[in-house]
């Protein structure tokens, strides 16, 4: 049986890594990454949820600090430098965002799932720690509250 090796070599890319106000677009990031040479493409859509710690929620506003987007590309190279990850595309939005919304798109390609799989979670993960984002939740009764990073 021939061994299949993979014939391209990984790509360590990042197609984009950016802080927007507008719309956050995971199909947009999936269509960036993907390429013949990927065997996976693993994507994750960060949503505005209608409540949080037993709390309804009615919107939120996300708010960066000026330097988040290099800090994102940061994380985004770091994810793309790993071996067998082809590229990563990652949009955080910032501005006010209604339940549904998304607010975090990312998508990351590789050889291989498992390794697509651990860079896309390791991506949200690093964004959750590192990035200086702010979000202020909105409740039902006008009341908010700000929180760390995003």
């Amino acid at each position: 049986m021939t061994n299949l090796a993979r014939l391209l070599p990984a790509a360590h890319r990042v197609a984009f890594a950016e802080i927007r106000d507008d719309k956050a677009d995971v199909e947009h990031c999936t269509s960036i990454v993907e390429d013949s040479a990927a065997g996976a493409v693993v994507t994750f859509s960060g949503v505005v949820r209608n409540h949080d710690d037993g709390r309804s929620v009615t919107g939120i506003e996300y708010v960066a600090h000026p330097h988040a987007s290099t800090i994102l590309g940061q994380i985004a190279a770091e994810i793309a430098a790993r071996a067998d990850i082809d590229a990563v595309a990652v949009q955080h939005r910032v501005g006010r965002l209604g339940v549904g919304d998304v607010a975090l798109a990312a998508a990351v390609s590789a050889a291989h799932r498992a390794e697509a799989f651990t860079a896309c979670a390791d991506l949200v993960d690093e964004i959750k720690k590192r990035l200086p984002v702010w979000k202020r939740q909105v409740f039902p009764d006008g009341s908010h509250e700000w929180t760390g990073s995003a």
